[in-house]
């Protein structure tokens, strides 16, 4: 099941590079017709999308190869590097644009055809936001870092698409061509801070975040349902790589309990977590009643 679920996010981060590759040529006919500064700060976020999907696409593959004799724990974190990357590039695009923006700002002029550029631009975004819709829910369903940030940084490519087509109309309507490296810069702001956020989340799982709150409700969930004749378990804490998860708690017995009787319930707890967490790994230390806690989850044995 889970080579499946690999399969299906190596061929989705495939298909996002002709994919961009479509939209990234769609954009830069968009300016060659219309001269919009506009229009080509649109066209260079595209080229981003373009360096990002190739990036995705290595990542998903590398963090798709089994754990090895150095990479005992795998491989996933690859997809982290891949989104770092990708933000580094978003802001890269942002700061390209402000210089084009701020050179046009003297002398702004729309030549060429400006209604076919624009009528080019939106036929990208259609293109680009039913991509974004199909990444982001496959991401999200997969738990692939690499896919959700470029989802998310297509999306950023939409609302940037919608704001210059809105703004270019508004300048044709009034005349004031001003509107269009103004706009660009504008364009830039967001996607600086776009750019940001991807990198933020994407630091936070290469520095070993703990799970989200969720997720761990989840697992304590998932482990109390399981105790059995168990008294309590305590320092429960985790992290997430990917699309899988590494947890380790200390679980308290009777002291007088046999071996094999305490490793029965380590069993039944891992294997209903594997169940909940497909291809996670989950570290269990087994201790006796004297290290009973307070402050620890406490089941009370009748």
């Amino acid at each position: 099941m889970r080579q499946d679920t690999g399969q299906t996010t190596q061929t989705f981060a495939a298909w996002a590079i002709p994919v961009s590759l479509a939209v990234l040529l769609l954009k830069l006919l968009a300016w060659w017709v219309t001269g919009s500064v506009a229009l080509l700060s649109d066209a260079l976020e595209s080229v981003v999308n373009v360096a990002a999907a190739l990036l995705a696409y290595f990542a998903v593959r590398i963090s798709g190869m089994p754990p090895d004799k150095k990479h005992p724990f795998g491989h996933k974190k690859a997809e982290y590097l891949s989104a770092v990357a990708e933000g580094t590039l978003i802001v890269l695009a942002a700061l390209l644009i402000i210089r084009e923006a701020v050179f046009a700002l003297p002398n702004p002029e729309l030549a060429g055809a400006p209604l076919l550029g624009i009528a080019i631009n939106v036929g990208a975004t259609c293109l680009n936001g039913i991509w974004a819709f199909l990444l982001l829910r496959i991401g999200g369903r997969e738990n692939s870092p690499a896919l959700v940030a470029s989802a998310k940084h297509i999306f950023t490519d939409l609302m940037t698409s919608v704001g210059v087509v809105v703004g270019l109309l508004v300048a044709m309507a009034t005349g004031w061509l001003i509107l269009d490296p103004l706009i660009a810069i504008l364009v830039a702001v967001n996607i600086l801070w776009e750019g940001w956020k991807v990198i933020r989340s994407s630091v936070d799982g290469l520095m070993d975040a703990s799970l989200s709150d969720g997720d761990l409700k989840s697992v304590r969930e998932t482990v109390e349902a399981n105790l059995g004749p168990a008294l309590e378990y305590h320092d429960l804490r985790g992290r997430r790589s990917a699309n899988m998860i590494f947890v380790e708690f200390h679980l308290v017995v009777d002291g007088n309990m046999s071996v094999t009787d305490a490793h029965d319930i380590c069993d039944d707890i891992e294997g209903a977590l594997v169940q909940k967490f497909p291809g996670s790994v989950f570290v269990i230390h087994l201790e006796p009643d004297t290290e009973l806690k307070e402050t620890a989850r406490v089941i009370a044995v009748e």
